[in-house]
């Protein structure tokens, strides 16, 4: 019908953004409350953005012949996220927030083990070595809102913050006051020991 408003989630799917599916994931544990956000960077290879490289990593698509060994390293390896958002802002989902993206890896919160069985990953394309982009703020703001909307969240913290000595993620660079000044349920302490 003309006029007629699409629904902004279908099946865990957020309709306003691209959508590039990866294998990489599992159905969450039944009656499983999704109630943590935790935000990534990554830049493939190391240091280097914009080359489609992390879109490959996700759905499995590193080659044997990669011309660089650092991207040749990673053809075993089966991860995932929920959504990526490239320096410019723009935002691809790769996983239904439905289901569980092998994104946290061996991690811990609030005392419960096992982080992808009850978060939703965010990837930031950046590294630990300099500042995130004005779009990605803005991004990941109004992702996060609508997260918050549709998912009874009760933190955003980083994959640091989850997974400490083994990941460092978002970095130092992440403003996380930003979020915090939107209402967005932040908390960075340090969860593996509580």
């Amino acid at each position: 019908m003309p006029g007629e408003q699409k629904p902004l989630w279908t099946d865990g799917w957020l309709q306003q953004c691209i959508h590039v599916p990866s294998p990489n994931f599992s159905q969450r544990p039944q009656h499983t409350e999704i109630s943590l956000v935790v935000l990534h960077n990554i830049s493939l290879p190391p240091f280097e953005y914009g080359q489609q490289a992390v879109q490959r990593l996700f759905t499995n698509q590193i080659r044997a012949d990669e011309p660089d060994d650092f991207m040749r390293s990673l053809i075993n390896l089966r991860v995932s996220s929920h959504f990526l958002l490239e320096r410019s802002g723009a935002l691809t989902q790769f996983v239904s927030c439905d289901d569980a993206a092998f994104q946290a890896g061996v991690s811990r919160f609030d005392g419960r083990e096992g982080c992808n069985a009850f978060s939703i990953g965010i990837e930031l394309e950046g590294c630990d070595f300099e500042p995130f982009t004005e779009s990605q703020y803005a991004q990941l703001g109004g992702l996060l809102q609508t997260l918050c909307e549709c998912y009874p969240i009760k933190a955003v913290t980083g994959h640091q913050h989850v997974a400490p000595g083994r990941k460092s993620d978002p970095g130092h660079f992440f403003q996380w006051d930003r979020l915090r000044a939107q209402g967005l349920p932040v908390t960075t302490e340090y969860q593996w020991l509580l």
